[in-house]
């Protein structure tokens, strides 16, 4: 090729590869979940688009929910309304959860917490109706400030705590599951800052990145929507991030990884080992240090093979 030819065609490549970064920054899900949208996109959230593991949460308000086309948009994973307070039971939960796993979606329960009942009642109330499927996800334990319902009464941060502690505590030894943690700014602001730190959190911001809202160095779940768009439900659905990788989150469905505590039990990756390999004592330590000066072997001898010797240039594994 001319070199005229060859200087052209790299200067066009280079301008395509630039408006190629450019068109990902722009719209940058648009390649992970093509068939997925949003009626009121918000450019403070677009990190959490650009996440691979993605899901939805969803109640009675979603209506029929065409289960096949919500797989097919790539849902990940689904939590579903199931109860709320001491005696209300969503009339769709039964339906979707069966729906979710009929369909292969991981799909797990949320009890939306009232403060004017107490932790017995609702304890008695989710152990009735929340199910122990093995192959659910941990349940939620749904923490806000009831503000334009009936039960508006706000309690002090030390009773809030109590309750939580208690209805945290039945749900995994209910499920066998460590539950996740769902909050939104206010009450986490008001009570939940500094709390409860080993347990998984779902936090809820439509408008700007957590960490910019969030008194809190790690998280587990972005719900970023509410106006989300998916394939199969009518009108608009809270869409929701994980943070954290393939492994991490196939691992953690099934028991071997705390996404919380962010601890393994059994399985965790293999990490290859930047240490150098060991070498002998004193090998190459200055004389001054303490290097021990090298012996010369006569010919035809060997030095008796020792527990040192047999350790000397071996590997360091981790």
């Amino acid at each position: 090729m001319p070199a005229r030819a060859t200087i052209f065609g790299r200067t066009l490549f280079g301008v395509l590869a630039t408006l190629g970064l450019l068109a990902c920054e722009t719209v940058p899900a648009a390649a992970l979940y093509p068939k997925k949208g949003d009626s009121e996109p918000h450019r403070g959230v677009r990190d959490a688009r650009r996440k691979a593991i993605q899901g939805i949460d969803i109640s009675r308000w979603q209506g029929e929910i065409d289960w096949a086309k919500v797989k097919d948009a790539d849902t990940r994973f689904v939590f579903i309304k199931a109860t709320e307070g001491g005696d209300h039971l969503d009339p769709s939960f039964k339906r979707n959860w069966a729906e979710a796993k009929k369909h292969g979606i991981p799909r797990g329960a949320y009890h939306f917490v009232w403060w004017c009942r107490s932790a017995k009642d609702q304890v008695r109330w989710l152990k009735k109706h929340i199910p122990r499927d093995v192959d659910a996800l941990p349940p939620v334990l749904d923490v806000e400030w009831q503000n334009g319902s009936q039960c508006t009464r706000k309690i002090s941060r030390d009773q809030a705590l109590a309750k939580i502690r208690e209805m945290l505590a039945a749900l995994h030894a209910h499920t066998g599951k460590k539950p996740i943690i769902y909050t939104d700014i206010n009450f986490h602001e008001d009570v939940l800052e500094g709390e409860f730190n080993d347990y998984p959190y779902w936090l809820r911001s439509t408008a700007a990145p957590l960490k910019h809202r969030y008194n809190r160095e790690k998280w587990e779940f972005w719900q970023f929507t509410t106006t989300g768009q998916v394939p199969g439900i009518t009108g608009d659905v809270d869409r929701n991030a994980f943070f954290g990788t393939e492994q991490e989150f196939a691992a953690w469905r099934a028991g071997r990884f705390d996404i919380g505590a962010r601890k393994w039990h059994g399985g965790e990756p293999k990490v290859a080992s930047s240490k150098p390999p060991a070498r002998p004592a004193g090998a190459s330590a200055p004389k001054a240090a303490g290097a021990a000066p090298p012996r010369l072997v006569p010919p035809g001898r060997v030095p008796q093979r020792t527990a040192a010797t047999r350790d000397a240039g071996a590997i360091m594994r981790d």
